[in-house]
């Protein structure tokens, strides 16, 4: 790698075209700026330069570096500016969350992505593992996770909870259906429906809940916003987080049941142990913030 001190010199002399200036401006003296010089020739191998008494004209050695030098003098002054504006409409937000939170969070961020061409967010649906260990390696800025993270490099703040819901179809009975009626219908199972089930439903019907590897299953579904579909056309039933619901476009359509023995989902917004948020970081966690409050 160039040395950038001799290669800053170097630029200058090619700017001003005489030594003496170049000194000045630097502040250095004249043999100073030639001992960059030939410090710079031989770090490349290549005379930069052709004296003809005290001017001078550049070889094609020498016009490629001095490119170079004020390549890197621009490049410097554009991560400066970005450092001292700090805009939080402009650069890469990356943030992962499950896959309803995201249903609920992403149409909040849309405004946002709207008003601010420079911006570019990634929302990606994960599993909790895959969350936090893309948090631990700086592959997410932000992560949402369903428990305190406990990990040293990390620092996590509590959202709030969200409520595990039971959906029936809209037109079912406002009471709380036994185990038998829901197995009537059949499960709408997803890639968290199984252990949603074991969570809720054993806890609710201890004697008649076989477990989720027994129960009947009328459909799956691995889209998250599919999921809710088809009990909204009055088919089986189904089991998803707050978030899922309130995602849902056709919500009115469905039947939130609300069973004796209730379960929530913690929710945790972790980032980085030491690491200062830039603006627009800051700004995607206010937006964050303000999803997981629709929750409760």
């Amino acid at each position: 790698m160039l040395n950038a001190t001799w290669l800053n010199t170097f630029t200058t002399l090619c700017e001003t075209g005489h030594f003496t200036r170049t000194a000045a401006r630097l502040n250095m003296t004249q043999p100073g700026v030639s001992q960059h010089l030939r410090k710079l020739e031989l770090q490349l191998g290549q005379a930069l330069i052709t004296q003809q008494g005290k001017s001078f004209t550049l070889t094609p050695a020498g016009e490629a570096v001095f490119a170079l030098g004020l390549s890197r003098r621009e490049e410097e002054k554009a991560l400066r500016e970005a450092i001292e504006t700090d805009n939080k409409d402009a650069g890469d937000v990356r943030i992962a969350c499950s896959g309803s939170f995201a249903m609920l969070l992403y149409p909040k961020l849309l405004p946002w992505m709207q008003q601010a061409p420079e911006l570019s967010i990634h929302l990606q649906a994960a599993p909790q593992s895959e969350i936090l260990n893309g948090l631990l390696d700086a592959r997410f800025d932000l992560g949402i996770l369903g428990a305190d993270p406990g990990h040293a490099r990390l620092d996590a703040v509590q959202l709030g909870r969200e409520e595990l819901c039971l959906l029936l179809p809209a037109d079912a009975a406002d009471t709380p259906p036994s185990f038998a009626d829901l197995d009537a219908r059949g499960f709408i199972a997803h890639p968290d429906g199984f252990a949603y089930a074991d969570d809720l439903l054993h806890r609710n019907f201890p004697d008649d809940y076989p477990g989720s590897d027994r129960i009947k299953v009328r459909g799956y579904v691995n889209q998250i916003g599919q999921i809710p579909s088809p009990v909204a056309q009055g088919i089986g039933y189904t089991l998803l987080p707050r978030s899922g619901v309130e995602a849902f476009g056709q919500k009115d359509r469905l039947k939130v049941v609300q069973l004796p023995e209730r379960r929530w989902h913690e929710l945790w917004l972790a980032t980085r142990r030491g690491r200062t948020l830039s603006a627009r970081v800051s700004h995607a966690a206010d937006l964050i913030l303000a999803a997981a409050a629709a929750l409760r």
